[in-house]
């Protein structure tokens, strides 16, 4: 998916949601685990709830790979669920890989190509070398960590080496590897009052922005400092939408709570 198609799919559905599919088997409603799969059984009923309200869906595959073979069947089948009935949607895999070359190359292909994801998370720790293998998928994302929303960000990406951040750093030298093109950069809700100089050094990029809802970041601040003309922010709510209930209404509690977060989304957009 080009950033085109996915800018084009927040403009007709009027939001830039992004709802994070972190299934903890222990949270789900209990009628599901008679199922044979509960998680895809969760999923699945999310998905079919919500997906006119989002562009966007992002399965935390460590909530996946805990449960060994069948929940990373779970997570198959909830990708391949999405590319066969709602293939506008726009699919990350949180998996926040990075390795050397030559393992980071297999990370991407079991991520970009097996399992089809759009974008994948990477963490930018290890350099260039680790990064570029998953620039290379042509019409894929690499989502490459910035500055991220919970309290530990403060132990090195706001370190200064010299006069800069470590995270402006991250963002500065990752323009210049390989077919930068194909990166977005996740930054947390929780740190709005840095998106304007992050602005200043990638002004273009889609940023890929967790921490709003149950960590009490804030949409407003978010879109004042870090919307640009293309929108260019996904917007991800994962517990305040999936366990909005755990109940048999569950489906339709997240809906509610979708169609929210929509609602504040279009209204920003009407006004910018």
């Amino acid at each position: 998916m080009t950033t085109q198609q996915l800018t084009n799919q927040i403009l007709k559905k009027k939001s830039f949601l992004c709802i994070g599919l972190d299934v903890d088997i222990n949270k789900i409603p209990q009628h599901l685990l008679k199922e044979k799969d509960p998680i895809f059984a969760f999923n699945k009923a999310v998905i079919d709830a919500t997906h006119h309200l989002c562009v966007a869906y992002k399965p935390n595959t460590a909530f996946y790979e805990a449960y060994g073979l069948k929940g990373w069947k779970s997570l198959e089948k909830t990708i391949n669920y999405l590319k066969k009935n709602y293939p506008e949607i726009f699919t990350i895999a949180d998996a926040k890989r990075g390795d050397i070359g030559n393992t980071s190359k297999m990370y991407a292909k079991a991520f970009l190509e097996d399992l089809n994801f759009d974008s994948i998370t990477v963490a930018p720790y290890m350099g260039k070398d680790s990064v570029e293998p998953f620039l290379t998928f042509e019409g894929k994302h690499t989502i490459l960590l910035a500055l991220t929303s919970n309290p530990g960000a403060f132990d090195f990406q706001t370190k200064k080496e010299g006069n800069q951040e470590l995270y402006k750093q991250v963002l500065e030298i990752s323009k210049t590897w390989a077919n930068s093109h194909n990166l977005m950069y996740v930054v947390g809700a929780t740190k709005a009052e840095y998106f304007q100089e992050i602005r200043q050094i990638i002004p273009d990029s889609f940023l890929l922005v967790p921490g709003v809802g149950a960590q009490g970041g804030s949409l407003q601040d978010v879109c004042k400092f870090g919307m640009n003309s293309n929108v260019g922010l996904l917007i991800n709510s994962s517990r305040s939408i999936i366990y909005a209930s755990s109940n048999g209404d569950f489906a339709q509690a997240a809906m509610l709570k979708a169609r929210e977060l929509q609602h504040q989304m279009e209204e920003i957009l009407k006004s910018n």
